[in-house]
Formats: C-alpha cells, structure tokens, sequence
C-alpha cells in the first residue's frame, strides 16, 4: 500500500527558481519517486536548468510547443503518471526533506486518500520566512469552500479518488476548482497531517499576487463550477480572505 508516488512539476518561466524545487524532490529520504515536468512553452532559462536532469531516469521531462497553463499541464502529466499517489509541487516552491516520507507513513498509518500539511509562507524578494500556517485539521468540501488553505504544493492524493477530474482551463484558481470537485464528487475529508513540511513562495507578479482580480475571479469560479447562491459566494469571499490575511497577512 503506497509504495511509489509520481510528482508533478508544472513550470513557466520559473527557471530562477526551478532547480531548487527538484532539488528539494532528489533530497527526499522517501526515494521510490518519478517527476513528471511539464514546461509551459518557457521564455526564460528553464529549458537550460531541465537539461541538467535529462539523463535522470526518475525524472520525465516534457516541453510544450505553445503556453498552456498550469491546469493543462497537470492534466498531460497525471495522463502520463502511473502511480498509486500523485503529489503536486509548484515550480517556484520547495519541500522539506521528510515531506514525502511523514506525509505517505500518515496516509499509510490511518488508510487517507487524500492528504495536506501546513507549510511554511515567505517573501521572496526579501528571503523573509513567515510564520507557519496554522490550516484546519481536515477539511470536507462544505468547510473548503469558505477556507480554501489547502496549499496544492503540499496535497498527497490517491489516483483512484482523482477518476476523471481534471484540472479546468480557467486564467487562474484553477487548482482550487479541482480541490472543490475532488472533495464534492468523492464526498471525502482531506486530513492535514500538522507539520509545516512545504516552503510557498510569495513574489510580486506571480498569478496569485492581484487580490481585487482574485475575489473577482473566485465569484465567477463559484458560481459557474460550485454553483453557490449570492449569500453562500459572498461568504465565501469574505471568509477566503480573511484566512488569507491570517495566512501571510498584509504583504
């Protein structure tokens, strides 16, 4: 039970920080790993940091001819995935050494099929390393759509669980829409085994940096995937934000 795990890498333009999330995979004392990285048409030097790992038998490596997003580049990757568990890591977040080994013996230890931890917020301009995230012990969907913590970098999910959902090609959250299906359709809780054990980079221009475009783009996600009604949206706006200032407060 849970002996492999496939990870996927989406990446563009990351290449700054790209080898240290690999690097942070290659460190893991859970060694029974393959990377799936898919390279989102990058303009940067991503291309000249993947080469280094073409030889790497453990590590798949696919380029895109033209830029896709990251919801359908975690889509072609779980297509080319095998194993029994799919971890997700961003191209510009690290983990800690134990990560995989503590999160799989937590899933092992109490038969989860679909896991989260806390991790560990900071600034990457200035390096600054911000308190750890403090995230609800588990999670089902009615509680998520109002605390929506669940950070993708640090999910561990059983393949059989994911069945044919997949990541939707929206401009951006699309990584919470899949939470939302995966926790409505399956009716399970997400268990947070309570270490800090990923690193989340928070940068100026990342996708996720406009906050009045991210409460406009979650209204129309929340209507048109999780159908909520005006009261329910406007909750959960309201909530998402407050936990998110409790997150990383005012950056």
């Amino acid at each position: 039970m849970y002996k492999k795990i496939d990870i996927i890498i989406p990446n563009y333009n990351n290449g700054a920080f790209l080898n240290k999330s690999i690097r942070s995979v290659i460190k893991q004392s859970f060694k029974n790993w393959r990377i799936y990285i898919v390279d989102d048409s990058s303009t940067d030097n991503s291309r000249s940091i993947l080469k280094k790992y073409k030889n790497n038998k453990k590590i798949k490596l696919f380029y895109l001819k033209r830029n896709m997003g990251p919801g359908y580049c975690r889509n072609f990757a779980i297509s080319k995935s095998k194993s029994e568990l799919i971890a997700f890591l961003d191209s510009d977040d690290f983990w800690s050494k134990e990560k995989l080994k503590k999160q799989i013996d937590f899933m092992k230890k109490y038969k989860l099929p679909f896991t989260f931890t806390d991790y560990i917020p900071f600034i990457s301009q200035s390096n600054r390393y911000l308190k750890a995230t403090n995230i609800d012990k588990s999670l089902n969907y009615n509680q998520f759509i109002y605390n929506s913590s669940i950070g993708t970098s640090t999910m561990i999910i059983k393949r059989s669980i994911i069945k044919n959902i997949r990541f939707k090609n929206t401009n951006i959250m699309e990584d919470y829409v899949f939470k939302c299906e995966i926790l409505r359709k399956s009716k399970i809780i997400s268990m947070k085994l309570n270490e800090p054990l990923t690193y989340y980079r928070l940068y100026r221009g990342s996708r996720n940096s406009n906050k009045f475009k991210n409460i406009f783009n979650l209204w129309k996600l929340n209507s048109k995937y999780n159908n909520l009604n005006i009261f329910q949206n406007f909750f959960s706006i309201i909530m998402i934000s407050i936990n998110s200032l409790r997150k990383y407060g005012i950056k």
